[in-house]
């Protein structure tokens, strides 16, 4: 579904490796732990502490990945196609691998990983069938695939792009589209997962305590997180 349909900002746009190139510097300043990290904390499945391997797919700063350790994840690979947010990643130190490479195309070992996740980067993709399909082939018999993702309701109702302000203070929309949670499941099943789990997260008062301005956005939903399993 085309973005531009839903756009109220009508930002300058430009690709992922250049945005999240520039947006670096403040990125760990304006991503919020509401937004990705508090949905983790309430999945069921998986067991954090009963994964041995991971691959996060779009590791970004290395948020994740130090959520991943904190929770019990011990061995942990990552790969994004920004080397600016790689190298802000390895000053973290929660993964053991990192890699430039694009969360569709990973170059990781198949079958490895009892773990794939990823967070906040499924709409920067055009079809999510290949992500899907990349998470597959690196799962082990019987993975979890966790992913979280902006809601697709408060993409369309806010008509809000993935954005940043640069150094010159100019707000900036990084290439940004639009997937229903139809897409999600056909994307899922296709490539071989069964839905084991869903979350969605609306905007309550901890949401507008950090974010005052977005009153009018109270009890629409922001994100949602999957947890996929591998196999029947």
């Amino acid at each position: 579904m085309d973005f531009e349909t839903f756009d109220a900002r009508g930002y300058r746009t430009v690709d992922v490796r250049t945005g999240y190139g520039e947006w670096v510097a403040d990125y760990e300043n304006t991503v919020e732990d509401v937004m990705d990290l508090a949905l983790l904390e309430r999945l069921v499945e998986p067991r954090w502490s009963a994964v041995s391997r991971a691959a996060d797919l779009g590791c970004g700063t290395g948020r994740t990945g130090q959520w991943l350790r904190e929770h019990g994840v011990e061995h942990i690979d990552g790969v994004d196609v920004t080397p600016e947010m790689l190298d802000l990643a390895r000053r973290r130190g929660a993964h053991e691998r990192l890699e430039e490479a694009d969360a569709t195309a990973t170059g990781l070992p198949g079958g490895a990983y009892d773990l794939v996740i990823c967070s906040l980067i499924d709409e920067h993709l055009e079809d999510l069938r290949p992500l899907y399909a990349e998470a597959h082939r690196l799962a082990a018999p019987g993975a979890a695939f966790v992913l979280v993702t902006f809601h697709p309701h408060f993409i369309m109702t806010s008509g809000m792009p993935t954005h940043y302000t640069n150094a010159a203070g100019e707000p900036v929309a990084i290439a940004t589209n639009v997937h229903l949670i139809s897409d999600h499941v056909a994307a899922g099943l296709g490539a071989g997962w069964r839905l084991a789990e869903l979350h969605e997260n609306v905007i309550d008062d901890a949401w507008l305590k950090i974010k005052p301005k977005w009153e009018r956005f109270r009890n629409h939903p922001f994100s949602a997180a999957y947890t996929w399993r591998e196999g029947s």
